[in-house]
């Protein structure tokens, strides 16, 4: 094994391994206490949350108004030694309110007026994009570059963000009155699209009791940029099977409608029901999700149950469904569990009895 430079290093001895796996797994699980602290519940959505920020990928929360999405990535923020920074979308916010724009100033010894670059809140590590559908899409497009390439263009000149760099971003469902939808373009850049649902009644009870009294809990910081850089950087080389990586691939294939490789055949549930499939992002959400999920689990190499643990998640804001899944009320949650049941891990093989 060689470095970049050229240099022999050596490999990791299997006990190196070991212990890299397990300080993954402690650090996973301080952050998931931290966390615990202020957020009741939600565990899935806690655990998802984990996985994205692990592999290196944007998320969006989706539910209905006071649930705590907005607390869930505070709490977050709170537990990451990184610059933190929110913004409030509105229908009357513009682009040069997330990026940042060109203000002229005078030097006062000179009197020469030049312009300068003020950067807007897009410049953090952390970035909370709060009810992200209530801003018009001229606004919501402001985010794709940062998102995409960790980047912000303006003025002709090309701004590198720190990293690393994470995009939260929460929304309300599309049904309700005064959201814009998400382009598809943007909703390609999430890894994971987190549905947050209603507490049980435990849950609730706790929370009343948190929330009423007169004790705020406080997260304690776990993790600072450079340590979360080394442990995205362990995540992408955790081991992926050759037979694992084609059933990646044959999950997304089966999205596609109009393909020899949609799920289901020419009458199956992809042509019926899916109007656009997912894009090779999927594929890398999949996986990437998948290598966290097995370094959670102590183990250094994928398990085809690490991708069916991510999948829901990692495509369900991909597919985007036709006229008739509106109508016969079709869950794309539900579609993607039907997509991995006609494509089983393990196919039958060709001439087998």
């Amino acid at each position: 094994m060689s470095s970049q430079h050229g240099e022999a290093t050596a490999p990791a001895t299997t006990a190196e391994v070991k212990e890299q796996c397990e300080q993954f797994r402690r650090t996973f699980q301080a952050l998931r206490d931290e966390i615990g602290k202020v957020i009741v519940g939600h565990s899935d959505a806690v655990e998802g949350v984990l996985i994205a920020l692990f592999a290196g990928g944007n998320v969006l929360l989706e539910g209905v108004p006071g649930l705590g999405k907005t607390l869930l990535v505070r709490t977050l923020a709170q537990t990451l030694s990184l610059p933190f920074s929110r913004i409030q979308f509105t229908p009357d916010l513009m682009p040069a309110d997330v990026v940042g724009t060109n203000i002229v100033t005078e030097d006062p010894q000179t009197g020469r007026r030049q312009f300068e670059f003020q950067r807007g809140p897009i410049f953090a590590q952390v970035v909370l994009a709060d009810e992200i559908n209530r801003a018009t899409p001229k606004t919501q497009s402001a985010l794709l570059e940062a998102m995409q390439e960790r980047s912000v263009t303006s003025g002709g000149t090309t701004y590198r963000l720190e990293l690393p760099f994470l995009v939260l971003a929460t929304q309300n469902p599309i049904e309700q009155e005064g959201t814009y939808p998400l382009p598809e373009a943007q909703m390609d850049r999430f890894i994971f699209k987190i549905n947050v649902g209603y507490s049980q009644l435990d849950d609730l009870m706790t929370i009343l009791d948190r929330t009423t009294g007169t004790a705020t809990p406080e997260p304690a910081k776990v993790l600072d940029g450079p340590r979360i850089l080394s442990l995205q950087s362990l995540v992408r080389g955790v081991v992926v099977a050759p037979h694992v990586k084609q059933y990646v691939a044959r999950l997304v294939l089966a999205t596609h409608p109009g393909s020899a490789t949609a799920a289901g055949g020419p009458s199956g549930v992809t042509n019926r029901y899916v109007r656009c499939g997912s894009s090779p992002r999927g594929a890398q959400a999949l996986l990437l999700g998948a290598k966290v999920k097995a370094l959670v689990d102590g183990r250094y190499h994928v398990s085809y149950g690490d991708i069916k643990a991510i999948a829901t998640m990692a495509l369900r804001h991909r597919l985007i469904l036709n006229f008739e899944a509106e109508a016969d009320r079709i869950d794309p949650d539900d579609l993607v569990a039907k997509i991995m049941q006609l494509n089983p891990s393990d196919p039958p093989r060709v001439g087998a009895v």
